[in-house]
């Protein structure tokens, strides 16, 4: 059974920063991409940022420049390095999981999902 566990949502003021963590646990051989989506009150959850094995990555325009996401490759845990941070930012994160593979064959899956507020 694969899980996510994220960590590191919060209240934090304008222009602040916070880092998301998420990491997945069970039988894994491999996981081909990790990211984080948003899902914010009255919108439809959308890609922030996702990176693969190999290293590559893709950000939402909207948090380019501002968000870094990294990743561990041993430990199957993946980062978002979130500055400069806007009321707008804030939703729930969910991180996500592509392509993992286990003994069981593969399959994509979520974490719970955590909080980031952006509020003076």
């Amino acid at each position: 059974q694969v899980q996510l566990v994220e960590s590191g949502g919060g209240l934090v003021q304008p222009g602040g920063s916070l880092r998301l963590s998420c990491a997945a646990s069970g039988s894994i051989f491999s996981i081909r991409a990790m990211g984080w989506y948003r899902s914010a009150p009255g919108k439809q959850r959308e890609l922030v940022a996702i990176i693969t094995s190999a290293g590559t990555t893709d950000y939402a325009d909207s948090v380019k420049g501002r968000f870094t996401i990294s990743r561990d490759n041993a430990k199957n845990t993946v980062y978002l390095q979130m500055n400069s941070l806007k009321p707008e930012d804030t939703a729930v994160y969910y991180c996500n999981a592509k392509g993992v593979r286990t003994i069981r064959g593969v399959g994509d899956y979520w974490g719970q999902g955590t909080q980031v507020t952006v509020s003076s």
